[in-house]
């Protein structure tokens, strides 16, 4: 993309552009600024509170364990 349209744009080298192509063959872009992972923590609410990295990994555990011994039995 030329530099005169990613300065009228103020484009960024690590933003994201979509393309849109009408069935006349016009073309729109837009530009969408990328977000930090940390930019996004806690930007929905939870549902339920977390247990704690321990019981996740339990109950993981304890999943994954179900399935194996579910598929043993067929």
């Amino acid at each position: 993309m030329p530099v005169t349209v990613r300065r009228m744009l103020n484009l960024q080298p690590e933003d994201d552009l979509l393309f849109d192509v009408s069935p006349e063959g016009e073309v729109k872009v837009k530009s969408f600024k990328r977000k930090r992972l940390t930019e996004l923590y806690a930007s929905l609410p939870t549902v339920k509170e977390y247990p704690g990295k321990e019981k996740v990994r339990e109950e993981v555990a304890a999943s994954i364990a179900r399935q194996i011994l579910g598929k043993g039995k067929e």
